[in-house]
């Protein structure tokens, strides 16, 4: 997974957790603990962009009624 819509999706099908291991080591590779919380505040970005676009108000709300 690299984009927080991807993690909208996963959770949407039923996903408890949602694993981003290599672009994380990419991540911390290139920009050591800056990288990754950069990483992270991108993909939470992303998926809070996601959310507004759909109109689900936090994560527990989502669903498989959003794939359709």
């Amino acid at each position: 997974v690299h984009y927080g819509g991807d993690v909208l999706k996963y959770l949407a099908l039923g996903a408890d957790a949602v694993l981003v291991g290599r672009h994380i080591w990419r991540a911390a590779h290139g920009g050591g603990r800056e990288g990754v919380a950069l990483f992270m505040k991108t993909m939470r970005d992303e998926l809070t962009a996601a959310m507004v676009l759909i109109a689900v108000p936090n994560v527990a709300a989502i669903d498989r009624h959003i794939l359709a």
